[in-house]
């Protein structure tokens, strides 16, 4: 074994869905930076094109919208040959139960479990023709410990992490692996409405053991991880990164006697 190639993705194409911007534009920085020919693909064209032209002339960028699911096959069949596709589109809509309308349910699930369910469904069967590869979700903590405003989110969430477990099932046999990162708290433009309250914002940073939020980059190492060689017999996992959020119940420090 050649351990200093572990992290090495040359020669392979990878698809980084969500690419414009967030964690999913930091993935595809990553994942160039280690060698990857990355197609960084979005719904907004433009911010897709920035991001390859950040990695440079081995990056190219598509418009893709993964509501669209005769779109998601389509770009199946014409990437089929990637080594790694890394998905990270979602909203929320933060409101109670009680205040939800089904149009903003519909909205939730559909980005969130509707289309993860299209693109493992498009892509699983075609890498498995391919010879294998590695397909990369993004849950969350909300997946496990909740509150007040997330039940939709969670959902879709929890949902998305057994979708990814049973594709890891189904797909294992030929060499496919699926797993999916669960983040805390990050500052991205879904976490904007929290970000922009101090008194959210300190609240949630006291949450985890670091005690600050994370950054977009510091979610690419677990994605370049998942991608490559490093973790080969890894599949039907969550890898948490959370800052040590779900560590820890309560913020009290007791006296030292």
């Amino acid at each position: 074994m050649d351990y200093s190639q572990l992290f090495q993705f040359s020669g392979r194409r990878v698809l980084v869905i969500g690419a414009g911007s967030g964690i999913g534009r930091e993935a595809a920085l990553a994942l160039g930076a280690h060698g990857a020919a990355v197609v960084c693909a979005d719904r907004d064209g433009a911010t897709a094109a920035e991001t390859a032209a950040m990695i440079g002339s081995t990056a190219t960028s598509v418009v893709l919208d993964v509501l669209d699911h005769e779109a998601v096959r389509a770009a199946a069949v014409e990437y089929g040959d990637i080594s790694a596709l890394v998905f990270t589109a979602a909203t929320n809509v933060r409101k109670r139960i009680a205040d939800y309308t089904m149009d903003e349910f519909d909205r939730v699930v559909n980005l969130n479990l509707r289309a993860s369910f299209t693109l493992l469904q498009a892509f699983g069967p075609v890498m498995a023709a391919n010879g294998g590869g590695s397909i990369i979700g993004f849950a969350s903590i909300r997946a496990v410990t909740v509150e007040a405003g997330q039940g939709v989110y969670a959902a879709t969430k929890a949902g998305l992490v057994q979708l990814a477990r049973t594709a890891a099932a189904e797909l294992g046999p030929m060499g496919v692996r699926v797993n999916v990162i669960a983040p805390g708290v990050v500052e991205t433009p879904l976490t904007a409405q929290i970000k922009n309250n101090p008194e959210w914002y300190d609240a949630y940073a006291a949450k985890s053991a670091l005690g600050r939020w994370s950054k977009p980059a510091e979610l690419a190492g677990a994605v370049v991880y998942l991608a490559s060689e490093a973790s080969s017999f890894v599949t039907g996992s969550v890898l948490t990164v959370d800052g040590g959020w779900t560590a820890i119940d309560g913020r009290f420090d007791p006296p030292n006697s």
